[in-house]
């Protein structure tokens, strides 16, 4: 299926109504299945052309991220994960690295494995009050001896959207390493602003796990040395007899080959995201937000999510107070709705194909807490 406007985009979110959890994962879209189902068959078939014909996807895959970012398929290495690219990326570094000591522990474990294994990575935190890494908070905390800024581009926990431009702006020529996976695909922004960018398709993009990515610039290609590089980032043919230098493209930063049938279900994806465009779907997910918030106002939640729509993704944080947040969860599951309650906040992720059904659910749903609220 070639998705080819917002209609049919939208329309292809066959899930029943109340899903609210596209930040914690992302139902596979049908086209996603449909191709999944049709290469399982080939790679049945046991013929080297069926083979060869699904591992095209693995090209393709690429080149889509490419002409996402806007640069070349060379900069671009399939990974497992989110977290292995960000492995891939924090590894290679030496010199201070600034990180927020609240980001998803992709960021936050990697970065201390890799300071407390390799000793050539002096981690420096940062701990704003509101967990917000604005350009400001990056600009006071940066040194002569700051090599690099790791920072999600979309907060898992608020929503936040970061300022990438900002955020170069303050560090100059120093390396921006971002991960991206709440809002690849869904958020507009300006990935050339960073120099590696991580992701996966098993969230917003509806293409399962195991469908990562990471992009190095030429910048960080000189400045990233590849640690964790396996026989697969080497150039040429399979290196028996003989250990290569890495190769000078991303490839270097891949250990081994890359899943096919994974490249097909982020491939498929990808194809969608192309056709609709990045702007048109960052544009309808910021009206599903703001109808979250709506709903929340009317009802008296709090919201932690920034209001201005260029600083936030897709995901609603509500902030109850303590003796609210069980009661508002459990009027939620009661209602249909799936949501991700944690640390005392509930976070909403809807998508551009949430329905009104959807949100009628969900503002039935704290009508019904907020009438039995305790004042």
């Amino acid at each position: 299926m070639s998705v080819t406007d917002l209609d049919s985009y939208q329309a292809s979110f066959d899930g029943e109504p109340g899903y609210l959890d596209w930040a914690a994962f992302g139902p596979l879209s049908p086209a996603v299945r449909a191709e999944a189902q049709a290469d399982t068959e080939l790679l049945g078939s046991g013929r080297r052309s069926s083979i060869e014909l699904v591992g095209e996807h693995i090209r393709e895959a690429r080149e889509l991220i490419a002409e996402l970012i806007g640069t070349d398929a060379s900069q671009v290495a399939l990974q497992p994960s989110t977290t292995y690219g960000l492995m891939q990326a924090i590894y290679g570094l030496a010199g201070e690295l600034l990180v927020g000591r609240g980001e998803f522990p992709s960021l936050t474990v990697t970065a201390t494995r890799a300071s407390d294994a390799l000793g050539s990575i002096d981690l420096k935190w940062l701990e704003p009050e509101d967990g917000f890494i604005t350009p400001d908070v990056v600009r006071d905390a940066l040194t002569d001896d700051t090599r690099a800024v790791a920072v999600s581009l979309v907060d898992f926990r608020t929503g936040y959207r970061a300022d990438l431009d900002g955020i170069r702006d303050v560090i100059g020529d120093r390396l921006l390493i971002v991960d991206a996976i709440q809002g690849f695909g869904t958020v507009d922004v300006d990935y050339l602003a960073a120099d590696v960018v991580c992701s996966n398709g098993y969230k917003w993009l509806r293409a399962g796990r195991g469908t990562g990515f990471a992009w190095f610039s030429e910048r960080a290609l000189e400045r990233i040395a590849p640690v964790l590089s396996g026989w697969s980032g080497t150039d040429g043919d399979l290196p028996v007899d003989v250990v290569p230098l890495p190769a000078s493209s991303a490839q270097a930063f891949t250990v081994s080959g890359f899943d096919a049938l994974a490249a097909a279900r982020l491939a498929t994806s990808l194809r969608d995201i192309v056709d609709v465009g990045v702007a048109t779907i960052d544009a309808e997910l910021s009206a599903r937000t703001r109808d979250v918030m709506f709903f929340a106002d009317r009802y008296e939640v709090p919201v932690l999510t920034p209001r201005d729509p260029e600083r936030r993704g897709g995901i609603v944080t509500l902030a109850p107070a303590p003796q609210d947040t069980a009661p508002l969860a459990a009027s939620l599951t009661n209602h249909g709705l799936s949501v991700t309650v944690r640390n005392g906040l509930v976070r909403v992720s809807p998508h551009v194909g949430t329905g009104a059904d959807t949100l009628r659910l969900f503002g039935d749903a704290l009508a019904a807490f907020s009438s039995t609220r305790v004042w």
